[in-house]
C-alpha cells in the first residue's frame, strides 16, 4: 500500500482515508480472489468476531459455507464449546441447514429463528427417534411470508398445504443444474398458488404464500434445503473447508485456567483455529498462554491479541503467534477509549502492526470499527489478511438468541460488549456473589442494544454477498486480482470529514 502525497502525521481512522483508483487489467469482480494467505481453512477474508451475541454454532455453519470464519467464544462452558464444534463439523457443506420444527409448534415459535424476508423458510417435519428426518416425516417448508398472515398461534402442522417439495441430491451436483432445478420447483408451486397448477390439482388447496426453499434429501433422510439464491451462491463462494471436507470454525481460549487442557480439547473436537484471546493482549499472560498452546504442537494457527503496535506484535510472534488480532476501541459496543483512553485508530494499527507481522512472516486481522463494505477494504489495504466483524454480524437471523419483535413490528436482537457487565455476570456465574459483584464493579461497555434486522439482509449470507461485492469493486479499482496484490497496489489518500460525507449517498434528493 502507499499514500499519495505526504506521509500522514497522526493516527488515522477508516474515514478518514480513501482508496485511489488506478490503472486496472481486471475484467471482473467475479475474477477476482479474496483468499487470505494466513494459513486458515478461510477462503473469503471476513471473520465473525468471538462474541457471546455475534458468534454461535448456526452463524459459523453459514459463514464457513460461503468462505468465512467464525470464532466461537471462549465464554461458553467446554463440553458446550465441544458440542458446537461438532454440531458445525456435522452441516451440509453444499445444501443450508435446514430449521425443522414440529407440526405441533406455532407460527410465533417459528418467526423467533427467521425474519420476515423473502426466502426464509422452516421445514415442518417428523423426527425419528435418532433425531433424523425422513422423506416420508417431511409436510412441507412454510415460507416467513405464509407464517406472518396467520395468527401467532396457529400450528405449523395445519398450514402445510399441498405435497412437499423434495428434491434428491444427486440431481443438485453442479450450481447450474441446483439453481435450475429449485427455480424450477420454486416456480411450479408459484403457479399453483394462483391457480394454474400444471398437474391439474386444485388451485383453492395451494400454499397462497408458497416458500421458494425445497427440501433436499439424500438416501431417503433430509440432508438440507435450498433455495434459488443459495443455489446460486455455490457459484460464487468456496466453502471454507477443514482435511476431511467439514465446514471450519475457530474457537477462541482465554489466558487464564488450564490453557493446555482446553486447548487440547478443542483441538480435539475439531477447532481448525485457536484465538488466545484477552482486551489487552499485549501483556505478559498472554505470552505465557501463547508459549504454552504453541508447545503443544497441534499444528493449528494460532491467533493471539488484541494489540496495536509493533512492539505488540514481535512480542506475540516471539512466543509462537502465527496471526495477529488488531484493535483496541474501535468496536461498537465498545467503551474502552471513551473509559480509559486507551487504544488506537484502527486504520493505522492495522498499517503499523501489519507490516510488523509481514516482516516476520506473521499476519494480522483487523478487528472492529467496521460499519460499511469500503471500511473492509481500507483494512485489507492497510495490509490485513482478514477483517473481524462484531455488531454488523449481530443483527442477523443466524446470530445467537431469538429473534425479538418491538411494538412497530421491527425485528431485532440483542447485543452486548464483552466487558459489559452482562458478558463479565455470564463469565464469572460459578464465582460466589462477592466475587462476582467485585468483577461487576469494574464492568464496561454496552450491557444490552438493539440491534435492528435490515429487513432487505437479514441473514449473516446477505451481508457477506454486500461485503464482498464491495471489496471485489475495490480491487478492481486498484487492478488486483488477489489479496497478495491488493496489499501492494492500493493507493490511500487523506480526506476531511467533508469529503467523507460527500461520498455518502442521499436517501431523499437534495
Amino acid at each position: 500500500m502507499e499514500f499519495i502525497g505526504a506521509m500522514p502525521t497522526v493516527d488515522l481512522t477508516y474515514s478518514d482515508v480513501f482508496l485511489v483508483p488506478r490503472h486496472s487489467g481486471v475484467g471482473s469482480r467475479l475474477g477476482v480472489d479474496l483468499t487470505p494467505t494466513d494459513g486458515t481453512p478461510a477462503t473469503l477474508p471476513l471473520v465473525a468476531a468471538n462474541m457471546n451475541s455475534v458468534t454461535g454454532p448456526r452463524l459459523a455453519a453459514v459463514l464457513a459455507r460461503r468462505g468465512g470464519l467464525a470464532v466461537l467464544p471462549q465464554d461458553l462452558a467446554l463440553a458446550e464449546t465441544e458440542r458446537a464444534i461438532r454440531w458445525v463439523k456435522r452441516q451440509p457443506v453444499v445444501f443450508d441447514t435446514p430449521i425443522v420444527m414440529p407440526p405441533h409448534a406455532t407460527a410465533d415459535e417459528a418467526l423467533r429463528l427467521i425474519p420476515r424476508a423473502a426466502e426464509q423458510a422452516v421445514v415442518v417435519a417428523d423426527r425419528d427417534a435418532d433425531e433424523s428426518v425422513r422423506a416420508s416425516g417431511i409436510r412441507g417448508a412454510l415460507s416467513a411470508a405464509r407464517l406472518t398472515s396467520v395468527p401467532g398461534d396457529a400450528l405449523l402442522g395445519d398450514l402445510v398445504i399441498g405435497e412437499p417439495a423434495i428434491l434428491d441430491a444427486d440431481e443438485l451436483a453442479d450450481p447450474r443444474s441446483a439453481f435450475d432445478a429449485v427455480t424450477a420447483a420454486s416456480e411450479s408451486r408459484a403457479a399453483a398458488a394462483h391457480g394454474a397448477d400444471p398437474d391439474g390439482a386444485d388451485p383453492h388447496a395451494a400454499d397462497p404464500h408458497p416458500a421458494e426453499t425445497v427440501c433436499v434429501v439424500s438416501g431417503g433422510v433430509l440432508v438440507g434445503t435450498l433455495s434459488p439464491r443459495s443455489a446460486l451462491r455455490r457459484s460464487i463462494y468456496r466453502p471454507a473447508l477443514d482435511r476431511e471436507g467439514r465446514l471450519a470454525v475457530a474457537v477462541a481460549v482465554g489466558i487464564n485456567g488450564d490453557v493446555a487442557a482446553k486447548a487440547r480439547a478443542l483441538a480435539a473436537a475439531g477447532a481448525d483455529v485457536l484465538v488466545i484471546d484477552t482486551a489487552h493482549g499485549h501483556q505478559e499472560g498472554m505470552i505465557r498462554a501463547i508459549r504454552t498452546v504453541a508447545d503443544l504442537g497441534l499444528g493449528l494457527p494460532i491467533v493471539a491479541g488484541n494489540i496495536v503496535t509493533a512492539d505488540g506484535v514481535n512480542d506475540l510472534v516471539s512466543a509462537g503467534a502465527t496471526i495477529l488480532k488488531v484493535g483496541v476501541g474501535p468496536g461498537a459496543m465498545c467503551t474502552t477509549r471513551m473509559m480509559t483512553a486507551v487504544g488506537r485508530p484502527q486504520f493505522s494499527a492495522v498499517l503499523e502492526t501489519a507490516q510488523a507481522a509481514r516482516e516476520l512472516g506473521a499476519h494480522v486481522w483487523a478487528d472492529g470499527g467496521v460499519r460499511y463494505p469500503r471500511d473492509v477494504a481500507l483494512a485489507l489495504a492497510a495490509g490485513a489478511a482478514s477483517v473481524m466483524i462484531g455488531s454488523w454480524f449481530a443483527g442477523t437471523a443466524e446470530s445467537p438468541g431469538e429473534l425479538r419483535t418491538d411494538a412497530d413490528g421491527r425485528q431485532y436482537k440483542e447485543s452486548w460488549g464483552m466487558a459489559s457487565t452482562k458478558a463479565v455476570q455470564g463469565r464469572f456465574g460459578g464465582l460466589d456473589a462477592y466475587e462476582r459483584a467485585r468483577k461487576e464493579l469494574f464492568a464496561e461497555g454496552i450491557s444490552s442494544s438493539k440491534i435492528y434486522l435490515d429487513p432487505q439482509r437479514p441473514g449473516v449470507e446477505d451481508l457477506v454477498d454486500m461485503i464482498t461485492s464491495g471489496v471485489r469493486s475495490s480491487f478492481t479499482y486498484a487492478g488486483a486480482d488477489s489479496l497478495r496484490e491488493f496489499h501492494v497496489r492500493a493507493r490511500v489518500g487523506l480526506q476531511s470529514a467533508a469529503g467523507y460525507e460527500e461520498g455518502k449517498a442521499l436517501p431523499v434528493s437534495w
